[in-house]
């Protein structure tokens, strides 16, 4: 054989280069995919993973003296580097956050940071809640240096749920809002622009559906995206409990809408249909 010629094996180098750089910008990579949307946090979803009591990162939390805005709580914060989307949660009429307690260290697992709130009194009406939601978020980006506060959200039970509602109203710049059980004088929400999902209970005496989640719903239409969710059999205390169905849905949400993460889309649209679990829901699909 005949070796190459120096200027030869520049020539055939040089071409080797060349077609490498094409193919790595013609083909898809795994680091290209990952910085594409760089609000993803944690490893791919599956339908173990959103069901399970605990996300990948470990949690510390801190405890928040009363305010004069709203009553303290307690903030959950992934053990991490990065920075987060930050959810402010409030509970229902006369309870404190332990009713809600048990949101912050799961949610805060898959990459949130969380805050649960005692309102000022606990005879607070939903419109006070709201803007103590709104008190405590803006608490936690000014405190928390682990929070993007461009990627904010709100949820609630009862008359947290109407909280949100208002605070969503309110605030338009929220990420997501999330009332569960909600329970709100005011039935048109037609100003809503914030992603909501509502979660009802079919049997619920408190917050009827009929008379509280499904004309919060049906009224937002000017929510680019919106979901009602109702728990079969479900009563007005469920959302208190760690619910598996709760769990999946209210971190699909939150994950899609403040990560912007179109991995958790598959278990929200297309919408699930009635199971033994959900007894009906509502959905605007295709959210991507």
């Amino acid at each position: 054989m005949v070796p190459l010629q120096p200027t030869e094996v520049y020539t055939v180098v040089r071409i080797k280069v060349v077609f490498a750089a094409l193919v790595l910008a013609l083909t898809p990579t795994a680091t290209a995919t990952a910085v594409a949307n760089p609000y993803e946090r944690g490893p791919a979803p599956t339908a173990a993973s959103v069901e399970a009591s605990r996300g990948p990162f470990a949690v510390t939390q801190t405890t928040v003296a009363r305010q004069s805005t709203f009553g303290g709580g307690t903030i959950y914060t992934p053990t991490s580097d990065l920075t987060f989307g930050a959810v402010a949660i409030s509970p229902g009429f006369t309870a404190t956050q332990t009713s809600v307690a048990h949101f912050g260290p799961r949610l805060a697992s898959f990459g949130f940071v969380v805050i649960t709130i005692n309102t000022l009194s606990g005879l607070d009406d939903p419109d006070s809640r709201g803007r103590q939601l709104l008190a405590a978020l803006d608490y936690t980006a000014r405190t928390n240096p682990r929070v993007d506060a461009s990627r904010l959200a709100v949820m609630g039970h009862s008359m947290g749920g109407g909280g949100a509602l208002r605070a969503s109203a309110t605030r338009p710049a929220l990420q997501a809002s999330i009332p569960m059980a909600g329970w709100h004088t005011t039935k048109n929400w037609s100003t809503v622009q914030v992603p909501t999902l509502v979660l009802g209970g079919q049997n619920d005496p408190t917050a009827p559906d009929s008379q509280h989640s499904l004309p919060f719903y049906t009224s937002m239409t000017a929510a680019p995206d919106k979901a009602f969710l109702e728990l079969r059999g479900g009563d007005h205390s469920d959302p208190r409990s760690d619910n598996v169905t709760v769990r999946k849905y209210t971190l699909s949400w939150l994950k899609r809408f403040v990560d912007d993460d179109l991995r958790y889309d598959q278990f929200l649209c297309p919408p699930p249909v009635p199971n033994t679990l959900i007894s009906a829901y509502r959905d605007t699909c295709p959210h991507a």
